[in-house]
């Protein structure tokens, strides 16, 4: 008789699990890291992106990822981390973060990957960005006064250590309170990406 009942509140208690419970998985569709990374406000969920405006990726993944932000709870911090994979990358790893030293990432996001992938324009030089970033709002002389100052230098080192402990390989990737990383190919697609991010939130929240 105990079996029976044993077995039958066995049940009722899986039915009862809420569907994600079953279909997000550790190490098949998210990354447990091996040390988790510090976040930098306690008292809120990190989710940061890792990206780069190079990658046809995430400029497929961004307005997605834009309609995800503006509905994020109060709770969610949201952190945007370019990569550096080469060369070519940094000037416009430095262009994201004058923009967000000066407040400016709303208005010159889109509009970057927009200028790269849409209209195809090539930034060869700092000069080139800062006439760019003036049509936007934001001044040259500010921009070229941050773009090779100690901030951005610093921005970049912390930058580049993140991404090493976050293990991040490709881009887009997703990486929630420094503990769990999520890219489109373990969660099943861009969309999905965004489902285990917002599942690990959830596990997050639980956890507090």
């Amino acid at each position: 008789m105990f079996k029976k009942l044993f077995a039958a509140l066995c049940v009722s208690m899986l039915a009862a699990l809420p569907a994600w419970a079953e279909e997000y998985r550790a190490n098949q569709h998210y990354f447990e890291l091996p040390f988790p990374v510090k976040t930098v406000d306690e008292n809120k969920i990190e989710v940061t992106e890792a990206f780069g405006y190079l990658c046809p990726h995430c400029n497929t993944f961004e307005p997605l990822l834009s309609s995800w932000r503006e509905k994020k709870a109060d709770d969610v911090a949201f952190v945007g981390l370019p990569v550096v994979f080469g060369r070519s990358w940094e000037p416009l790893a430095r262009a994201y973060y004058v923009a967000e030293l000066s407040d400016k990432v709303e208005d010159t996001h889109q509009p970057m990957f927009d200028a790269i992938h849409l209209q195809r324009k090539r930034f060869r030089t700092a000069e080139d960005l800062a006439e760019f970033y003036a049509d936007l709002g934001l001044p040259e002389e500010k921009f070229n006064k941050l773009y090779d100052s100690f901030a951005v230098n610093m921005k970049l080192k912390q930058g580049d250590a993140k991404l090493r402990g976050y293990e991040v390989t490709g881009v887009p990737s997703m990486i929630v309170n420094g503990k769990y990383r999520v890219t489109a190919q373990s969660a099943g697609g861009h969309k999905q990406m965004l489902e285990v991010v917002d599942y690990l939130i959830e596990k997050e929240r639980a956890a507090q």
